[in-house]
């Protein structure tokens, strides 16, 4: 029997205020003055000087704000890091995502690529990393997506949506200020926060459950329960809680595997562009066969909070939209052993993911 030999985030700082200590974290990690750190900023904070002003800039070092408008690309990693190379003489000391799980997510390919030859594009799957990454650090700036954590950045390439999973992916460290979550609009604040739910009910109910990846899922679960079903927190309190749920609820997958509605959701994506989040939902909605006791805690959620979700999204499509995103979730082979068992594919079948997508 061969166990998972899994890498951690091997440093993290949690508190309010704890962002503050970005400075005095990076400072021995400076390779040198020619040698910049630079900043993947979400473009939201643009004119945020509460943030901004905080950025301990020094030296060569630029911030560099993207837009999380869209699911992060293979191209949107290829062009940052063809402009990084191409404005520095040497290598970035390292690379610090500020923001949600895409920039994070952005912030961990970049650093891959910029020691790993090819295109973004090339690894997408599996263990096909073969160098270190450059130094690389994650500040989230909303919580639930467990992006901080988890050993994959999902992007979505020229063939399909898939992660870069290798054991150079984790952030070498990792800030986690709840403070920086203050303004998280309300609707962005729970589709987030269901991922992280999902990622729960996805690991505690998957054939690759262990003890380990119990522990955490268990631990996310009872979180998220208290944020969004219960009344006594305070909104401060809510937003440690949700924080610490997102670590765990992504710890929870790092040793198993998320399920159905990922694969799903992937296809969204793929295809229309649909936010993580917010596909994560839709497509949740509709698992009842999958997941009766998590739909039935979900829709709980969604009624309190009063959130209406998107309909009709796959009203339009033809034929060979459904199989694009059919083909999109079914390649994510892993998933569907976790949610369903080795003898997957005479169970799920192309008419029922059909079915599945067209009542979205």
């Amino acid at each position: 029997m061969s166990y998972k030999n899994y890498p951690m985030v091997s440093r993290i700082v949690f508190g309010r205020g704890s962002f503050d200590q970005l400075g005095d974290i990076l400072l021995p990690k400076r390779v040198n003055q020619r040698a910049p750190f630079v900043y993947l900023v979400d473009d939201v904070f643009q004119n945020n000087q509460w943030i901004n002003s905080r950025i301990p800039l020094a030296y060569k070092d630029i911030i560099i704000f993207v837009s999380a408008d869209e699911e992060p690309k293979t191209s949107q990693v290829d062009a940052l890091v063809e402009k990084i190379i191409l404005d520095f003489s040497e290598l970035p000391s390292g690379i610090i995502g500020i923001g949600g799980g895409t920039v994070l997510d952005l912030a961990k390919a970049v650093s891959i690529l910029l020691t790993n030859p090819g295109e973004a594009k090339d690894y997408q799957g599996w263990d096909l990393v073969k160098s270190p990454a450059i130094y690389h650090v994650g500040i989230p700036t909303i919580s639930g997506t467990g992006a901080e954590v988890s050993r994959t950045t999902v992007l979505t390439g020229p063939d399909r949506k898939l992660g870069i999973n290798s054991d150079y992916t984790p952030f070498d460290q990792v800030i986690l200020d709840p403070e920086l979550t203050k303004d998280v609009p309300k609707s962005q604040w729970f589709y987030t926060g269901m991922d992280c739910f999902i990622h729960c009910i996805e690991s505690l109910n998957g054939t690759y459950l262990n003890a380990f990846s119990q522990s955490y899922g268990e631990k996310a679960f009872q979180l998220c329960q208290e944020i969004f079903l219960e009344d006594h927190l305070t909104k401060e309190e809510a937003e440690d809680k949700l924080m610490m749920a997102s670590w765990h609820g992504g710890m929870s997958i790092a040793y198993s595997q998320v399920g159905v509605a990922h694969a799903l959701s992937y296809g969204l994506s793929y295809l229309l562009g649909t936010k993580h989040g917010i596909g994560n939902c839709i497509v949740f909605n509709h698992l009842e066969d999958y997941y009766p006791e998590g739909v039935r805690v979900f829709k709980q959620m969604m009624e309190k909070h009063e959130i209406e979700l998107p309909k009709g999204i796959c009203a339009e499509l033809e034929d060979h939209q459904f199989d694009i995103m059919i083909d999109v979730a079914l390649s994510l082979e892993p998933l569907w052993e976790n949610a369903i068992g080795s003898k997957w594919k005479a169970i799920i079948t192309r008419e029922k993911l059909k079915a599945l997508y067209q009542k979205m």
